[in-house]
């Protein structure tokens, strides 16, 4: 009897393993007794834990700790920055991900081009006249395609016309070098689960001067940005996977050379291979891909029963599956319902390449075997 291969996990986008540092952090904090808006002995203890979270956090963003907001994951701090920054224009790009679409359903749309890039000129053209009523939310690196967006150029734009700009960092942190003064955002995202913290703990990190209307009300915690007693313990992992995040980052973080290796085998065996984002700069740890004839469903179920675990580049959404929104604005077209998104991470190897290779090139051959013939 074969040996079973262990399982291959290419899905850090959605979310990576938690970190052993994280999961310490974690055990300890549970473990601590006491409020952090307590007084006495305890209280203190617990505080102290919170803030050096906070410090850790602020750190991984090059941000100043006392604008750090912890909420309860990225998709409440997106929310946050556009609902309680109480500017009436939202402006958004086709992009982004479906927490900031969602927060404001009747933001303006600014187009991208075929590599999923921003279109600048377009931005500046919708911020005239409306500047001062604006914010103007673009994401660093797309989940789905890595891509990464010109933010310092778009904030450039928008401070000119005196616009509020949030970013969007959930997919670039510790993946990229943050520092949120060079980028010159008012308010930027972060989430603990995509660097190797525990999930349910995000955090807003808010410029200094910049006023932001808490949406959940009764209590004066973080700042009075955010009432309820914190997540301790979530936050303690935060801040544990963030200093991590930023020692790997700082060693090389995960090699370009993986996610070329793997698109340039499969380039080998299927002429037709589109790679989403391929002319613009993309995350190295990210490939988005899609051939045609291969359906996406039918990739992730069939790499799924391979051992291997990636996602599909489209949302499900009350069941049903849709072509991606991110890819049908990069003009995608039917392609957009072939698309998978691989992405490695901190405990990714180099032999998931070949494994992810070998299944999918077999698989790309039981495909075109029941057909008859070349897929066209």
């Amino acid at each position: 009897m074969k040996p079973m291969k262990p399982p291959v996990y290419l899905d850090h986008n959605a979310t990576t393993p938690v970190r052993p540092e994280a999961a310490e952090a974690v055990a300890a904090a549970l473990s601590t007794v006491g409020n952090p808006s307590s007084v006495h002995a305890f209280g203190r203890a617990a505080r102290r834990l919170l803030e050096e979270a906070r410090e850790a956090v602020a750190a991984l963003a090059g941000a100043p700790a006392a604008g750090v907001v912890f909420t309860g994951c990225g998709t409440e701090a997106n929310t946050l920055a556009l609902l309680g920054c109480s500017r009436p224009a939202v402006v958004v790009s086709a992009v982004e991900h479906d927490s900031v679409i969602g927060a404001a359903p009747s933001a303006a749309v600014v187009p991208v081009d075929v590599d999923g890039l921003v279109d600048l000129d377009h931005l500046a053209t919708m911020l005239v006249g409306i500047g001062e009523l604006a914010v103007v939310s673009v994401m660093l690196a797309n989940n789905e395609t890595g891509v990464i967006q010109p933010v310092a150029r778009v904030a450039e734009i928008a401070r000119r016309h005196g616009a509020l700009v949030h970013c969007d960092a959930v997919q670039a942190a510790g993946r990229l070098p943050l520092d949120m003064k060079s980028l010159g955002v008012h308010m930027m995202t972060l989430s603990a689960h995509k660097i190797g913290g525990p999930q349910g703990i995000g955090a807003l990190l808010v410029e200094e001067g910049v006023s932001i209307e808490p949406l959940l009300r009764g209590g004066g915690q973080e700042g009075r940005r955010r009432a309820g007693t914190q997540n301790l313990p979530g936050a303690a992992g935060f801040g544990a996977a963030a200093r991590v995040a930023m020692a790997q980052l700082a060693a090389g973080g995960v090699p370009a050379a993986w996610r070329d290796r793997l698109e340039a085998a499969l380039k080998g065996v299927e002429p037709d291979l589109r790679i989403f984002g391929e002319g613009a700069p993309r995350l190295a740890n990210t490939s988005c891909l899609a051939a045609p004839g291969m359906p996406s469903e039918t990739q992730v179920m069939a790499l799924d029963l391979a051992g291997i675990a990636v996602s599909a580049g489209a949302a499900c959404s009350s069941g049903k599956v849709g072509p991606s929104r991110v890819l049908t604005a990069m003009g995608g077209g039917e392609l957009a319902n072939a698309a998978i998104r691989v992405s490695f991470g901190w405990t990714s190897r180099d032999a998931d390449v070949d494994a992810f290779v070998a299944a999918w090139t077999a698989l790309r051959a039981r495909i075109r075997g029941r057909s008859g013939a070349a897929v066209s």
